[in-house]
Formats: C-alpha cells, structure tokens, sequence
C-alpha cells in the first residue's frame, strides 16, 4: 500500500481488490480501473463530511462507506475526497451518490489497514469476479493477527538512568512482525505494593520537539518523576502515536486545527475514530512483567477500562493534572469535554 501497489483483502463475503488514493497517481488508476467502474471506499466520518450521509451514520466514524464512480471522479478528484486539508481549497464538485458497501467486512477491514499503515482511509475497490479467487488476498484474521496483543513478547532489558529516575530499568517488547518496539521503563524496586503505572503513548512533536501544542512532553517527564517520589512503578512507553493513527495523519489533523477545527473533530474529517489506540498493549506488558494489580496515573477513563478488559486490574487511579499553556488550552478543554478526560 505504501509503494502504490495495490491489495486484496478477503471478507465473509467475497473479497475486494484495493487502490490506496494516497500513494496512487492518476496512470496507476487507470491500470486498475481501466473500465471507470470502480467505486470509492471512504469512511463514514469523511462521508458526513462531506455531506454524502447523515450523522447518525457517523456513530461508528471509521465505518466504510462507498462512492459511485463516475466518468468525472478522476484521481485528482478523489485525493480532494480523501483529503480534508485540501476542503477549504478545492470545493467538491459532485454530486457524489453513496453506495452500499461491497462485501462490507473487508472493506471496513480496508479501512482499518489504512490506518495501521498510517495512511489516508480511501480506496478505489473492485470486486472479486464471479467465478475467479484472488489467491493473495489477504485475510481478517490476518490483520487480527498482526494487532494481537497476545503477540507480544519481552525481546530485551538494560539499566537506564534518566533524568528525574537514576534507578531505572527499560525493557523492550515487540511481534515478530513489527517495526515499532513498545517500552517499560521500570523505575525504583518492587516492594510488594502495586506498581504506581503510567500508560504514555508516544507523542515525537511533544516528547522530542518540545511542542506546546499538547501536554505530552511535560506528561511524560511529570510521570517520570511522579513514579520516581513513589518509590516503585513502571511506565509504558506505547507506540501509538496520535492516538493510534499515526505522526502523518497527527500532523494533517494538526493542519485541521490551524483551520479551526478541535482534535476530535480533525480526526473524524480525516475519517478516523476519536480514539484508534488498543490498551490491550499495555495490558500485555503488565502481564509479562509479572504485574496484574496497579495503581494508574491517568486522568482517563478508558485507560481504565482498557487495562481492565486486558486482565489487569486497576486497584486506585491517581490523576496526573498539569497546568495549560496558552497553546493547548483548547485541546484541554476538548478533552475534558468531548473525551472525558476528568481535568
């Protein structure tokens, strides 16, 4: 999908041969698409964006949704469908017809893979021909598999003094199959009590950059040293970047913001769910470190649950509040209004 080849991904139903729009161009369409037939997957968030269907759609935003091709939904077109970013500059033409989705579970699996790949959610499909099997067709179970949990596996562990915490241990975690490593960074010893947790998702424009956009850099050294004062605890460094879709869709919905829209909002234009991060991660960890009671830093509610529904339970959840800045008062309030985040 990244090199602008295209899939096939194999439902209940049938499967569906896939043009990712991001990394396609206007002679690769035509390859596929030689017959101008084949419809355009967006997700139902994008959908409402663009006025193709009604809110009450929208409850699953991730959900698929088809667009009926036509002679004049040329590639350059559907990039400005795909595309939030461009709305402002490149008013829809239409009118576009939604249709419904063809083999509907591997076309929301579609979407799904989109993200994982940290592109855009939007294909031009074609269905399998009756009468002939896609043999490479990937599979649901396959993208189950790849995103299971139970998959990860302590690979490595060193000692690690860091700013706020000297007495400090990191271990590594990872699937066969993944280029990115989750972290533990195990911070003071064990003394029989439950480890004070923090779940921190990776954030490189605030961890790294300094960015006053949002308030994970000063999350993360705070919990640092909050771990340290407890005397023992752990924190996990879960790379799930933008809550789950990935730093080059965070910077495109931080494009959406500097045009006026709140992070909920950019995420859900871009064609994503609010929140794409599987707390199952953590929860694994926890359990191969030997930990299944902790104590969690967090003001939300859904590491909570998340961590619950992996197995471990959550015995005090202890808020982690630091003050605004004049650039991410917005998002804040947006997350103590829109996501529950008890600020």
């Amino acid at each position: 999908m990244r090199r602008g080849w295209p899939i096939a991904i194999r439902g209940g139903e049938g499967a569906l041969s896939l043009l990712a729009v991001e990394t396609a161009d206007a002679e690769r369409l035509a390859a596929f698409d030689p017959h101008i037939a084949a419809p355009l997957l967006i997700s139902a968030g994008r959908a409402v964006t663009l006025k193709l269907t009604n809110q009450r759609d929208a409850a699953v935003p991730d959900a698929p949704v088809m667009i009926a091709r036509r002679p004049w939904l040329d590639f350059d077109t559907a990039v400005a469908l795909a595309d939030p970013q461009l709305d402002l500059s490149t008013p829809m033409k239409g009118p576009f017809r939604a249709t419904a989705a063809l083999v509907p579970d591997a076309a929301a699996a579609a979407l799904r893979l989109a993200r994982i790949a940290g592109l855009l959610p939007a294909f031009f499909v074609h269905p399998e021909a009756p009468g002939r099997r896609i043999a490479e067709a990937i599979t649901l179970a396959d993208i189950d598999s790849h995103q299971d949990p139970a998959r990860l596996r302590l690979v490595t562990r060193a000692r690690l003094p860091v700013a706020g915490a000297e007495d400090a241990e990191i271990v590594a975690f990872r699937t066969p199959e993944s280029p990115d490593e989750h972290l533990a960074l195990l911070i003071g010893q064990p003394n029989g009590a439950p480890p004070l947790v923090r779940l921190h998702s990776e954030c490189l424009t605030g961890d790294v950059l300094g960015s006053l956009k949002c308030d994970c850099g000063p999350q993360l050294h705070a919990a640092i040293h909050a771990i340290a004062e407890n005397g023992w605890g752990i924190l996990l460094y879960l790379r799930q970047e933008g809550r789950g879709i990935g730093l080059v869709n965070k910077l495109r919905a931080y494009a959406l913001q500097d045009q006026g829209f709140d992070t909920v909002d950019a995420n859900v234009r871009l064609g994503f769910a609010v929140d794409a991060r599987d707390f199952g991660v953590a929860g694994q960890m926890l359990r191969q470190l030997g930990q299944h009671r902790v104590r969690l830093l967090t003001n939300n509610p859904d590491k909570v649950a998340g961590l619950a529904a992996a197995g471990v339970k959550v015995v005090e959840q202890v808020p982690h509040r630091l003050p605004p800045n004049p650039h991410n008062e917005r998002y804040l309030a947006t997350k103590r209004d829109r996501t529950g985040h008890q600020l």
